[in-house]
């Protein structure tokens, strides 16, 4: 109670766990049951006849109520908690509710049941040997100590544990009980209501209660969790036929792709040449997508270099680390969308580094074979700021190569135009280079 109240000041919420069978276990499992005791007893008085009492409703809520604010505890267990609230209700009680129990425990009729129950209690013909712990923590320390597999026992074989002492000998009786189990298990069918443990104890069943397995299971909750939760080996089953069939799927998708490439190119308008062999280092590439139909989303630079991560991450198999400078179809989605940016489409890739498939990599920038409209141009803001500052330093040099073209030809024409002169004062005759003399 002490590390309850202290971790609660604290803002510490304790966690408990369930078995398969919905049965209360550790760790924080003896902790929870003493912390509903010593709250139904604060809460609800000795002297109640009845727990499913209507007006014990608003105890029930506070009850409830701290248990939520002590322990990491779902809405679904509040049943199994309630119920084990009314299994704990003792306590402390006031003069007046004293009165008010000893006339009640001195009715005739509580008299008699009373002594029914313990006469029935003093002589048990096989009892139960380990206090507190109840079947479900029993069942979790059986199953860690055989480090097996499976997620539950059979009934007979928790009943005939819960029997064994200190000594670790079970009694004859009990194993005689046990032995008789077994051979039913043998004969019987699965879908027998009633159970091994019943038939060998020859004794009748009560409504509700699956015999060898404690409080809070019930036949209702047994059948669920046997649909809901497969062993550890069957999980481990499904996993490998999961993973055989992604295996197959990669295969396949990988094959259409080629295939689909191999004759689209009456469809495809880019005359591109793919390279089964990426070169080392960082190329310029164009982006590719093989479905519907097979064109160029993007461009931008294709990083072949080993030992390369995208983002602190292993890339995918059959990819290369690509960054995108160019979004040719902007609203196309990437073949691995990006978790870390949380780019799904090429426009929102734009500036960043993304996987990409091998086979849909072509390095280098092509030309097109076909001229594309101006509708077809690829927009500005599709732009990385790489491509941007590539870009304007291709226009600016590109218009130094004009500038100095102009100013060449101008010189050239210069010259031609002097040489021309020289030309022209060569051949003048020397009657007319004379007559000039005289003006």
């Amino acid at each position: 109670m002490r590390r309850v109240v202290q971790g609660r000041s604290r803002g510490i919420i304790l966690d408990v766990y369930w078995n398969n069978q919905g049965q209360l276990i550790e760790p924080n499992g003896h902790t929870l049951t003493s912390f509903i005791g010593a709250l139904v007893r604060n809460e609800i008085p000795i002297t109640c006849d009845d727990w499913r009492n209507k007006e014990l409703n608003e105890s029930k809520e506070k009850i409830w109520s701290e248990i939520k604010r002590c322990f990491n505890i779902e809405e679904e267990r509040r049943g199994f908690c309630m119920k084990l609230a009314g299994k704990l209700l003792r306590g402390l009680i006031s003069a007046e509710e004293w009165e008010a129990f000893k006339s009640k425990r001195q009715d005739p009729v509580f008299q008699r049941i009373s002594a029914t129950n313990r006469e029935r209690a003093s002589s048990p013909a096989y009892p139960y040997r380990k206090g507190r712990v109840g079947y479900g923590r029993l069942e979790q320390s059986m199953l860690q100590k055989e480090e097996s597999s499976e997620t539950s026992l059979p009934a007979h074989v928790l009943w005939k544990e819960a029997r064994v002492g200190k000594s670790g000998v079970p009694q004859e009786e009990v194993l005689h009980v046990y032995q008789k189990c077994e051979e039913l298990s043998q004969s019987l069918s699965p879908d027998d209501t009633k159970g091994i443990l019943s038939r060998a104890l020859d004794v009748p069943e009560y409504s509700g209660r699956v015999r060898g397995k404690g409080f809070g299971v019930t036949p209702t909750s047994l059948s669920i969790k046997k649909g809901k939760a497969p062993s550890n080996r069957e999980l481990h089953v499904r996993l490998e036929a999961m993973q055989a069939e992604l295996d197959a799927l990669r295969r396949e998708r990988e094959a259409s792709a080629s295939t689909v490439y191999r004759d689209a190119s009456d469809k495809n308008s880019i005359n591109c040449t793919f390279q089964p062999n990426i070169p080392e280092g960082i190329s310029h590439c164009q982006l590719y997508l093989s479905s519907p139909y097979y064109r160029m989303v993007g461009k931008g630079k294709v990083h072949n270099v080993s030992g390369v991560l995208l983002h602190t991450r292993e890339l995918p198999a059959g990819c290369l680390k690509v960054s995108v400078d160019i979004a040719v179809e902007p609203d196309a989605a990437l073949p691995y969308p990006s978790d870390d940016s949380d780019a799904t489409t090429v426009h929102e890739a734009v500036g960043s580094f993304v996987a990409w498939p091998t086979n849909l990599i072509c390095v280098g920038y092509e030309t097109p074979t076909k001229s594309k409209s101006k509708d077809n141009a690829i927009p500005r803001h599709t732009e990385s700021t790489v491509s941007r500052k590539e870009l304007q330093e291709n226009e600016v040099s590109n218009a130094s190569a004009q500038q100095k073209k102009k100013v060449s030809n101008a010189s050239a024409r210069v010259k031609s135009s002097g040489a021309k002169k020289t030309v022209a004062r060569k051949k003048l005759p020397p009657s007319i280079g004379r007559a000039s003399g005289h003006f």
